[in-house]
C-alpha cells in the first residue's frame, strides 16, 4: 500500500520520533524513504542582494543537509532506499507539492517543532498539510523537552473512530490495511456527541436511535476486519468525542488512532475538523489522517 514514505524534518532531537515511525513504516511495506527539509522563504529580510541573500541561507541548508542526511543514514542502515531534499519555500506547500512530484503514499510528521517561533511555525505547516494531503499523514506528537513520545515501531493496537460518514469510512479502510500489515488488534469506536445531544431531556426512543445508528456503523467496519481475519471489537459511548477517544485509547494502550478528517480551505480559522483536531493536538500517541 505504501510504496513512498515522505519524511519532512525540521532538524530538532524531537524528529527523531517521527524518523523512528516513518522507517518502520518503510521497512514493514519495503518502500523507499523521502528525507525533506523546507527553508522558509517568507523569513528572508527584504533588500539582500546574492553575496547576503547565500550567507542568510547557508546556517539553515547546513542544517537541512544535516537533517536529511540523518534521516537518509538511518533507513540506508535498515537496507532501505533513501533520498533527501532540500528546498526553499512556504513549508506546507512545499511538502505538498513533493508529495505530488514523488508519488509520496504517506507523511510522516511532528505535531509541532521545537520551541517559541519554531513550534508555531511547523504546528501550523502539520495541521496545513492535514487539511489539503490527499495522501494519508502520520503525526507524531512530540514533546516539550524535544525527546520523542515514541520512537516508532510494531502498532499491535489500534483504534479506529468512526461516525458512519465517507471520511471515517476512507480513513477506516486505509487503517484495516495497515492493521493487517501488522496483524494489530482493533478497537472500532463510535462516539454519540453529548455537546450535540442533551440526552437528560431526550426521548428514550431518540437517545434508542442514536445508540443503533454507533452500532450500526462500528458493525460496518468491524466486518470489513473481520474479512481480513483481525481481532476486532466495537465500542459505542457517549460524551464530548475527542475526550472519549483519547481517554479509549489510553485505556486500551492502544499505538494509534485512525481517523477520517474533512479539510477546510486554508485562511479560515479552524483548519481541521474540531474532534481531529483536537484527538491530532492532544494524542500522546501517533495519530493516522485520512483526507
Amino acid at each position: 500500500m505504501f510504496a513512498n514514505v515522505l519524511v519532512p524534518t525540521d532538524g530538532s532531537d524531537g524528529a527523531e520520533a517521527t524518523i523512528g515511525h516513518a522507517i518502520d513504516l518503510a521497512r514493514t511495506y519495503e518502500a523507499a524513504v523521502h528525507a525533506l527539509y523546507v527553508v522558509p522563504t517568507g523569513a528572508e529580510p527584504p533588500g539582500l542582494d546574492s553575496d547576503d541573500r547565500e550567507e542568510f541561507y547557508a546556517p539553515s541548508e547546513r542544517r537541512g543537509r544535516e537533517a536529511t542526511i540523518r534521516v537518509t543514514d538511518r533507513a540506508e542502515q535498515d537496507g532501505l532506499t533513501a533520498s533527501r531534499a532540500v528546498h526553499e519555500g512556504v513549508p506546507h506547500r512545499t511538502i505538498l507539492e513533493y508529495v505530488d512530484e514523488h508519488d509520496v503514499d504517506i507523511v510522516v510528521m511532528g505535531t509541532h517543532g521545537r520551541t517559541g517561533a519554531d513550534r508555531v511555525r511547523l504546528g501550523s505547516t502539520t495541521e496545513r498539510v492535514l487539511t489539503l494531503a490527499d495522501v494519508p499523514i502520520l503525526s507524531v506528537r512530540l514533546t516539550d523537552d524535544e525527546a520523542p513520545a515514541s520512537t516508532g515501531g510494531q502498532y499491535e493496537r489500534l483504534v479506529i473512530p468512526t461516525d458512519g460518514s465517507d471520511a471515517a469510512d476512507r480513513a477506516a479502510e486505509t487503517a484495516l490495511d495497515l492493521a493487517e500489515a501488522y496483524d494489530a488488534t482493533v478497537d472500532v469506536v463510535y462516539v454519540v456527541d453529548s455537546t450535540t445531544y442533551d440526552f437528560d431531556d431526550a426521548p428514550r426512543s431518540i437517545v434508542g436511535l442514536l445508540k443503533e445508528g454507533g452500532r450500526n456503523a462500528t458493525e460496518a467496519v468491524a466486518d470489513a476486519a473481520r474479512e481480513r481475519d483481525l481481532d476486532v471489537r466495537t465500542v459505542v459511548r457517549r460524551g464530548v468525542p475527542a475526550e472519549e477517544l483519547l481517554e479509549y485509547a489510553a485505556d486500551v494502550e492502544a499505538d494509534l488512532v485512525a481517523m477520517g478528517t474533512r479539510g477546510r480551505t486554508v485562511g479560515t480559522g479552524r483548519l481541521l475538523g474540531s474532534t481531529t483536531a483536537r484527538v491530532v493536538r492532544r494524542s500522546s500517541i501517533p495519530v493516522l489522517t485520512v483526507n
